[in-house]
């Protein structure tokens, strides 16, 4: 099985001028592409995982620091 070129053939396409280039005003043929173009919007990636994750390092942040401050006191002592 032959796989068709990417791109249309020059000498059957009409409105080419000579050299490939075409006249003003005229739209170039449909060349193939690698890739989908912007056809749909792009999906943002959500931001729960974020937030959750600052939550999470604030909060054993302030329990690193209380546990030093209770350290540095003498609360501690007890625990």
């Amino acid at each position: 099985m032959t796989a068709l070129p990417p791109d249309p053939d020059p000498d059957r396409t009409p409105g080419l001028e000579p050299g490939g280039g075409v006249r003003p005003g005229d739209t170039p043929p449909e060349s193939g592409s690698t890739t989908e173009g912007l056809s749909r919007r792009e999906r943002y990636p959500s931001r729960v995982p974020a937030v959750i994750t600052f939550i999470l390092v604030v909060l054993v942040t302030i329990a690193v620091v209380g546990l030093v401050i209770a350290q540095l006191t003498g609360i501690a002592k007890v625990l």
